[in-house]
């Protein structure tokens, strides 16, 4: 496999390929999203708006895309994600927004959740003016009916990576979930870590 950094407008030749990737990966259990490729191109022009924005794509040998991370300056993400914050006293400027890592089942397992924290917060302190990284998960029931059986939330590997959960930094993003017709608010919680220089 082979693994690529991309900032900001350097996506965009990538767009579709992430669309298709996240659409696969995130039907799957806990977000269940019943995406679309024009909800995907609105979602991530965010990414290639921001020039400080960032793209970790994994290629495997025939040069398909089976795995990325992105994140970018809280400042530049959508406003039910900086709200929070304000709210709390903490200053967006100074937060670094890990958004979506995905990867293709048959590439599980090999180190790439790992890769993607420390080539986002490495991109993070090369820029010099964040204190924190931050991301948020999809909150659902323990008792969900799409809950597979054995399912085991990230939450451990989480914490190994330094990033402790602040339910009380909260939002609600919406997409369809797999068994509804339209869209619905699905509440959401944050992680933090202090980004030591």
């Amino acid at each position: 496999m082979h693994i690529q950094l991309l900032k900001g407008a350097q996506i965009e030749p990538f767009i579709d390929a992430l669309a298709h990737l996240r659409i696969t990966v995130f039907r799957e259990f806990p977000y269940l999203y019943d995406g679309t490729l024009a909800y995907e191109a609105e979602y991530l022009s965010t990414y290639l708006r921001s020039p400080d924005g960032l793209c970790v794509l994994v290629h495997d040998d025939a040069g398909e895309v089976v795995g990325a991370s992105t994140g970018l300056p809280l400042a530049d993400e959508a406003e039910a994600f900086r709200r929070p914050f304000g709210q709390a006293g903490l200053d967006p400027q100074r937060v670094f927004y890990c958004a979506e890592s995905v990867v293709l089942p048959a590439w599980r397992g090999r180190g790439l959740g790992v890769r993607f924290f420390d080539a986002r917060e490495a991109h993070a302190r090369a820029l010099e003016r964040f204190d924190l990284c931050a991301f948020c998960a999809v909150q659902r029931p323990v008792d969900h009916p799409r809950r597979p059986a054995g399912y085991q939330p990230l939450d451990a590997f989480w914490a190994r990576r330094g990033y402790r959960h602040h339910p009380e930094l909260h939002t609600e993003y919406h997409w369809r979930d797999l068994d509804e017709t339209c869209e619905s608010a699905k509440p959401m919680s944050f992680w933090l870590k202090e980004l030591a220089q």
